[in-house]
């Protein structure tokens, strides 16, 4: 197994545990680039704190800047199981987070290569990006959490009250 595979594999156990939360299941993970040694995790929790901003990209790089003491994250890169939103997107790009890899695209919300291209704007720090690193593996346990979401969730008609 290589080294990407080895890292998104952690960031699907991180998927996991938000799963096993009711939370979208997105983990990532920081990684120094030049130790191999994870500095910062996260998992999706924007359910559980009530919080717009509890994407598993920011609450990693959070994580990573506190252990490294500075907003700059040089030498790191970037875990994640489904491509980064347009709000992670500009976080990892602010943060100087030099490579980021992404197992499933989003092709609702991408903004690394699906529907936006922000590493790539002009006049800003331009993180490498990667996509499609376990990409089944990371697709299918997006696809199995709404399935059954979709299955729990009662089914109203328009104009019903609850």
């Amino acid at each position: 197994m290589n080294q990407p595979e080895f890292y998104m594999n952690y960031a699907l156990g991180l998927a996991r545990q938000a799963a096993a939360l009711g939370e979208v299941p997105v983990g990532a993970a920081v990684v120094r680039r030049s130790t191999g040694e994870i500095i910062g995790e996260g998992y999706n929790q924007r359910e559980c704190k009530r919080h717009a901003l509890a994407h598993a990209e920011l609450i990693a790089i959070d994580a990573a800047c506190r252990k490294l003491g500075g907003w700059r994250l040089p030498d790191c890169a970037l875990y994640v199981t489904l491509e980064p939103c347009p709000m992670c997107s500009g976080a990892i790009i602010q943060a100087r987070i030099e490579e980021v890899y992404f197992g499933a695209y989003d092709i609702k919300n991408g903004a690394v290569s699906s529907i936006a291209q922000t590493f790539q704007l002009p006049n800003q720090f331009r993180p490498a990006s990667y996509g499609g690193i376990l990409q089944d593996e990371c697709s299918q346990i997006l696809s199995d959490f709404f399935r059954e979401l979709r299955t729990r969730k009662p089914k109203y008609k328009k104009g019903e009250t609850i």
